[in-house]
């Protein structure tokens, strides 16, 4: 791992692309970071662990129930494994639980944009479970990664989206803990120093 270049919070990430299945279409395609970021829109990668396996569709079907709302938000939505595209397609037509997704899957069978990301499992030639939200600009502003027997929740990556993209209209604030839309934020500053407490009220 040592000579792999690891995306990194707060910085740019390299341009690369994937085969995939689109499952909205029922064929395959492509994904590429550059053209996602020429049309001005947000991605958000979501890793996992391997088709036809236990947790995995219980969190692609979680995730589903929100991409309407992460498209919304002007997000792409893209889940990824290092299965091929022709598995992705098997498992979508096999396993009940995925009816409901219509989001992009890629595929990553050499691993490379999955050590990319920091989740590639050498010894198991498998990804984490590896959620990352990547801005307009192509950088990394999100980074969440769990072994393999903990199960996301959307909610939770819905609500970091949405922060996201309001701050990127506000740079000048931050978002506290459980911020939701509608919330209050916080203009960080010298008179707010020990003072958050008020600032919130």
């Amino acid at each position: 791992m040592s000579d792999v270049t690891l995306a990194r919070v707060g910085q740019p990430v390299p341009a690369f692309e994937l085969e995939t299945y689109e499952p909205a279409q029922g064929d395959f395609g492509k994904f590429s970071l550059a053209a996602t970021q020429a049309a001005g829109r947000w991605t958000v990668l979501v890793f996992y662990p391997a088709d036809f396996t236990f947790v995995c569709p219980t969190e692609l079907a979680d995730l589903a129930e929100k991409h309407a709302a992460l498209v919304a938000l002007g997000l792409e939505v893209v889940g990824v494994s290092t299965d091929t595209k022709f598995a992705h397609l098997a498992w979508l037509g096999a396993e009940k639980l995925l009816a409901g997704v219509k989001y992009t899957l890629a595929a990553d069978p050499t691993g490379k944009v999955s050590k990319l990301f920091g989740v590639y499992d050498e010894g198991s030639g498998l990804a984490l479970r590896g959620t990352f939200i990547i801005n307009p600009a192509g950088v990394l502003v999100s980074s969440e990664i769990n072994f393999y027997n903990v199960g996301r929740n959307a909610d939770e990556l819905l609500r970091k989206a949405e922060a996201n993209v309001y701050l990127a209209k506000h740079p000048s604030e931050a978002c506290p803990a459980k911020w939701k839309p509608g919330g209050k934020t916080l203009t960080p500053s010298k008179d707010m120093v020990g003072k958050v407490y008020e600032a919130l009220q």
